[in-house]
């Protein structure tokens, strides 16, 4: 079985959907702590007429230390600007009309804690994309464990035989590649190499939210993040 263990980030770039969709079982690490900086926890770029812009998802008390699963919503009308954001520079792409009556649902639901928004959109996605994957909350699997020791117990509770992990210098750092060995479960690094495809408003702008793909690709949006990407 494949595993992969991500944040649930807010509209994710196609990076993290392209690990899940190599993936048989996909863990939210929702016990972790929430980012307290700027953070792809809570924010993503689109595409405008104007360059990109930051769509920053606002929440209460961040500097409080809360793990994931407790960070609560700040309902001071950012949903609705967000809304509006993605019909004034997305009404003229192809799909649209596919996608946009469902994201508006999903954001308008009483939502008060963030990662129930972030995975309502990211199982939405996901449907797109036609990909079926069994989500995990880490959380569901208690530990008193931290850092790659918890990551491996999540495993092998699991019994996971290969693991996806993105191959930036972070996860390159605390990753022991023996320790995986020793447990048996292959590592496999992403390898994510980013596409380019229609967009709109000129030259291409990579590391767009996952909303950027889907209006203007649409159906072939899951070919597109599988394209030339194969992990080693």
């Amino acid at each position: 079985m494949v595993t992969s263990i991500h944040q649930p980030n807010y509209i994710p770039w196609l990076g993290f959907f392209h690990k899940v969709l190599l993936s048989d079982t996909y863990v939210v690490f929702d016990d972790v702590q929430f980012p307290r900086g700027k953070d792809f926890a809570n924010r993503n770029q689109i595409k405008t007429n104007n360059g990109t812009l930051w769509l920053t998802a606002t929440v209460l008390r961040k500097e409080d230390l809360k793990p994931w699963n407790q960070v609560e919503i700040n309902n001071n009308g950012w949903i609705e600007k967000h809304l509006v954001n993605l019909e004034a520079f997305y009404k003229k792409t192809t799909y649209y009309k596919d996608y946009y009556p469902a994201l508006n649902e999903i954001y308008l639901k009483k939502h008060n804690l963030l990662i129930d928004l972030n995975l309502d959109l990211i199982k939405y996605f996901l449907t797109v994309l036609d990909k079926k994957v069994d989500i995990v909350l880490s959380s569901s699997i208690p530990t008193e464990l931290k850092g790659m020791d918890k990551i491996l117990h999540i495993l092998k509770t699991l019994n996971t035989t290969e693991y996806v992990s993105g191959d930036g210098e972070g996860s390159k750092r605390y990753i022991d590649e023996d320790l995986f060995k020793q447990s048996n479960i292959e590592l496999v690094w992403q390898n994510y190499k980013h596409p380019t495809y229609k967009q709109q408003f000129g030259e291409f702008s990579p590391y767009m939210s996952i909303v950027d793909l889907i209006f203007n690709e649409g159906p072939n949006s899951k070919d597109i993040i599988l394209h030339n990407n194969q992990p080693s």
